[in-house]
This record gives C-alpha cells, structure tokens and sequence, in this order.
C-alpha cells in the first residue's frame, strides 16, 4: 500500500463532505446593536446612543417606548440614529396597542425610509416618504369588507401620498387582517425580513406565543433605498390607544459561501416557526479528519510490516 495515493482521493471525499455540510446551512445572521434597542432604553445620561425619539414620545425604562398615551391628537416617533446599510435584513419588533376605551385609533407604523423623525399625517410621520411603510392600521374609514385591525405595507417613492380616506387602499403593497392583535393575550410582535430583489416578507405574533401567522409575502419586491433609516411611529385623532415599543431586534442576513439555498419562507396562510440559523466549524472537522486517516493508515503500515518481517523469520 503506497501512502502517496491516499491523499488525493481522502480529500476529494472529505472536501464534498464540508461542501455538503455547508450547502445545508440556510442564511446566517448577525446581529445589529445599531439598529436594535431594548430594555432599560437609556444610558446614564438619559440618551439613547443609537435611536432618537421626539413628538409625545415617553419612555419608561423599565417597561416600554410610549409613542403615544392614551389621548387624543397626539404622535410621537423614535428613529436609528444611523442608516440600515445592510443589503438582506430581519427587524422583529414587540409592540403593544392597549387602551381603556370601546373605540379607538389610529395605528402605529414601522418605517425603512430615507427621511428620518419627521412628524407628519401618516401614523405621526412624514407623507410622501422614500422608501417602505408598515402600518398596523386600528381605526376603518372607508374599507368595505376589509376586517380591521389592518396590517398593510406601502412603498413611497417620494411622490405618492397615503390617503386616510380609503386607509391607503390606492397605494397598498400587500397587507392582512390582524383581529385580535389590539389587547393581544400574548406578547405582540411582527417580524419583517428582506431579501433584496427577491423576497419582502412579513410575519405576526398575536394569536399564540411561539407562532407565526404569515401576513403577506412579496416576490421581487421594490428596492429600498440603500441609505434608509428604521422607525417606528403613532398617532390619535379624537379616538386614542397608548402604542407601545417593548424591543427591538434588527439582523444583517447573510448567504454561507457556496449556499444555493435561499430563505423563501412560508405560503400564505402557513405558520411560521422562529428560523435556526445553523452555525458551524466544518474546516476545523475536515482537518481532523485528515489527521485521523493518516494516524490509521500509519498503523496499519506499521502493523502490516511488522506482519511480513514476522512470517520471513518463520520461513528460515
């Protein structure tokens, strides 16, 4: 048996070995402390380092960002300080809409826009934005047959403006009924990830803990702007919620090298589980390997000589 045919053929096997380990890892993430916020909110000099917050805002650092109180005619909103450059990201926010009256209004919006802590008539931002808008939408002005609350997204170019009157029926991207998610018995969240030029997805916490509802999902959706910033917005009129911001968790999302897979996510209408991102070493295990089948073919060299030596003395 000859040692220097072995290599080649050992690495060929254990290199589609690592190839195949790696190629059934989905997307990877990495978390941004930048585009993220938790409890208590603030450092010690009553700033948050990388959100700014104005308007009726108010925080508590021990339970929530209040963007608005239960009153009438206020808004208030709480953006990054610095832009989301990632190309692929996730941002799971937990929110909370409460309040003690029968009726209520008017919504609460999670942004991806160029502009940034601009008050305005759109759920307390800025019309005519660049870029995408969430909008949990509590109160129906002019929406036969469509069950309110509302989850709809709409793309802004700058131009377009959402119409209150028909709750932005005109400019809609794609959107679903949340029944349930005001007042929710469970920790409301909703989890929006983007794959650029491929996929806009977004996905609802409200009915149960642990499960996701699949709210809409978008194929080749409009490019948001590479510089944008993330932020979340409220507003009342003469009806009134608090709009509460408990978290907020923002992901850059990554294909491995060599990954054909990609992250479609769940039909419509599907449950959606927490996605597991697979994190692994198969370098470190494809050397060991190797040093393993060397000691093996070492020792059976060793034994296989001591072998033939031992049955030539026998011969004599």
């Amino acid at each position: 048996m000859r040692l220097s045919s072995v290599p080649a053929a050992l690495l060929a096997a254990l290199a589609g070995t690592a190839q195949a380990e790696h190629d059934a890892s989905d997307l990877k993430s990495i978390s941004l402390r930048t585009h993220s916020i938790q409890q208590p909110y603030l450092d010690s000099d009553m700033q948050s380092r990388w959100f700014d917050f104005g308007g009726d805002t108010i925080v508590r650092t021990d339970s929530y960002i209040r963007l608005t109180s239960d009153l009438p005619s206020q808004s208030g909103w709480l953006f990054s300080r610095v832009p989301l450059t990632a190309t692929n990201w996730e941002v799971e926010v937990e929110f909370q809409i409460s309040g003690k009256n029968q009726l209520y209004g008017d919504g609460l919006a999670m942004w991806i826009t160029k502009q940034r802590g601009q008050q305005g008539s759109v759920f307390g931002a800025a019309d005519r934005f660049e870029g995408l808008g969430i909008f949990v939408d509590t109160y129906k002005n002019n929406r036969p047959g469509v069950v309110f609350p509302y989850v709809m997204a709409m793309y802004g170019d700058g131009h377009r403006s959402y119409n209150k009157n028909d709750d932005g029926k005109e400019t809609e991207l794609a959107g679903c009924s949340a029944r349930g998610i005001r007042h929710a018995s469970v920790p409301t969240k909703m989890r929006l990830t983007y794959i650029q030029d491929k996929q806009l997805k977004l996905d609802l916490q409200y009915k149960e803990e642990d499960e996701w509802t699949s709210c809409f999902e978008v194929d080749n959706p409009p490019q948001i702007p590479n510089i944008a910033y993330l932020g979340f917005s409220a507003e009342t009129g003469e009806l009134s919620d608090n709009h509460d911001i408990i978290s907020v968790s923002t992901k850059n999302l990554y294909n491995s090298p060599g990954s054909t897979t990609n992250r479609a996510g769940a039909s419509k209408g599907q449950k959606v589980k927490s996605h597991v991102v697979k994190e692994g070493g198969s370098w470190t295990w494809f050397f060991t390997k190797i040093i393993l089948f060397f000691f093996a073919v070492g020792g059976a060299y060793v034994g296989y000589t001591a072998y033939r030596t031992k049955s030539k003395s026998h011969r004599f």
